[in-house]
């Protein structure tokens, strides 16, 4: 993690003397407020077995670095793929720009940590080629003969291994290797000319290992087979309003999407977040505390330092109903005179860094999923999500229901399609009636955007009961 580090630095590999690269950065950051050099490698490949053949193969290598100068609120950035001397010189001539006549005091730097979150394998060396191909092929066959209603089979797997070196105006060197890896599986069934499909998966910050026993890609299989016999026998989901109850895990990429962003720290900042401004207010139902933490061993949103070399930690943002914080990188802590939280993420070398979540969600409460339940005479059992769409100004979502079920007079009943959800996360979150003992993390596939840029994440929740919520579906 420091620059004692016994694998060579990229900067070294690329014939870059690291003290060379410093006095560069030293001197585009002379009178800013803050910056870096961020300097990446990665290898990446992923594998899609489909229809009974191996469609794609694809393997993608990358190196570059990015120069970023912070002046008040502005940022000179300019990345390159060429990591040499002349392109450092060149990126911090281009990104001083920033300052133009401007004149700050350097921030603290962020602390040093001796944490290490996740291993340094490489997904992409093992199992090799040959045995990639194989497993997907022998996943593929094991789906078919599992149920004669499969008429179609997709299995994939991605893997990368990313290098990061940001270093800092104080000569820093900050070193993190990344493995992140992931086994997918989506099948579809047909029963008297109708089709319905199910997708279940899994990955985290380690090598494929992890997954790719058979007890674990067989229960991805087993889990995608459930949805989808569900799902032929699902009917027209009623619309209305009525009580709705989330299951655990992957069904916090709500809380995520309506309200995580709004929680942001550029957002509020810029007074564009329906949270701006409301610390200290009641914004949520007694109970609900919701938290983000990049802290997680081997959790797929994890990073044991940042995009700007801030180690991450757990943030509370939502403390019993109550606003008490915000997620930041530098910048917008820095502007809002607060703490970085190690938020600040960026998808590449050729991307700024910006305030990200990591791993989200929402604590634990008393009440279990069959009290929800048992509480509802007419309502929505989701179970699962697909996708949604959000505006974080206002946090208003519609969310798509791919595993759903009616509540009749307190009882489970049939299987329904079509089902969405209609609301906003501030108005949502205050409708919370029950809260769940069962937490549960999703199995690690997720993948967050904003502002063009993507990243991976994780989420997570209890079983939730709201009252109130829209469900579109089919008008009875």
């Amino acid at each position: 993690m420091n620059a004692h580090s016994p694998a060579p630095s990229i900067l070294d590999s690329a014939g870059v003397d690291p003290k060379r690269a410093g006095d560069i950065l030293g001197e585009a950051l002379k009178g800013a407020d803050d910056g870096e050099l961020f300097v990446e490698r990665s290898e990446s490949e992923s594998f899609l077995f489909d229809d009974g053949r191996l469609k794609s193969a694809a393997f993608d290598a990358t190196e570059g670095f990015g120069l970023r100068v912070v002046a008040g609120e502005t940022a000179g950035y300019a990345h390159a793929s060429e990591i040499s001397a002349a392109a450092l010189e060149r990126a911090g001539h281009s990104a001083a720009l920033a300052k133009r006549g401007y004149s700050g005091t350097a921030a603290e730097g962020p602390r040093a940590t001796n944490a290490k979150l996740y291993g340094e394998q490489n997904p992409l060396e093992s199992p090799d080629f040959a045995n990639k191909v194989a497993l997907l092929q022998e996943i593929d066959a094991w789906a078919r003969a599992r149920d004669p209603r499969v008429v179609q089979v997709m299995a994939s797997l991605a893997g990368e291994r990313r290098t990061v070196e940001i270093l800092r105006a104080d000569g820093r060197l900050i070193r993190d290797v990344r493995p992140l890896a992931r086994v997918n599986v989506q099948l579809t069934v047909e029963r008297d000319g109708k089709r319905e499909s199910g997708y279940s998966g899994a990955g985290g910050r380690a090598g494929f290992e992890a997954w790719i026993s058979p007890d674990k890609w067989r229960e991805q299989v087993d889990e995608a087979l459930r949805q989808a016999l569900v799902n032929l026998d699902a009917v027209p989901c009623p619309a209305g309003e009525m009580d709705v109850v989330l299951g655990p895990g992957w069904n916090g990429v709500l809380l995520h999407e309506a309200v995580g962003h709004g929680l942001e720290g550029d957002f509020n900042r810029k007074g564009t977040s329906a949270f701006s401004g409301r610390i200290g207010e009641r914004v949520a139902a007694p109970g609900v505390t919701v938290f983000d933490d990049g802290a997680i061993q081997d959790r797929r949103g994890s990073l044991t330092v940042d995009d700007e070399g801030t180690p991450t930690g757990r943030t509370i943002l939502i403390e019993d109903g109550i606003l008490v914080g915000y997620m930041h990188d530098r910048m917008s802590a820095r502007l809002m005179g607060l703490e970085p939280t190690g938020n600040g993420r960026r998808q590449s070398y050729a991307h700024l860094p910006m305030p990200r979540m990591t791993n989200t969600g929402m604590m634990s409460g008393d009440s279990s999923r069959e009290e929800m339940i048992a509480s509802t005479k007419r309502g929505l059992y989701c179970a699962n999500f697909g996708g949604g769409q959000v505006d974080i100004t206002n946090g208003k979502f519609v969310f798509q229901c791919t595993e759903a079920y009616l509540i009749e007079d307190g009882k489970i009943s049939a299987p329904v399609k079509g089902a969405t959800l209609i609301g906003d996360g501030p108005s949502a979150l205050t409708r919370v009636t029950m809260i769940g003992d069962d937490f549960d993390f999703d199995n690690g596939v997720g993948v967050c955007g904003k502002a063009g840029q993507s990243v991976p994440v994780g989420v997570g929740q209890p079983s939730l009961k709201i009252t109130g919520l829209t469900v579109g579906g089919t008008s009875l």
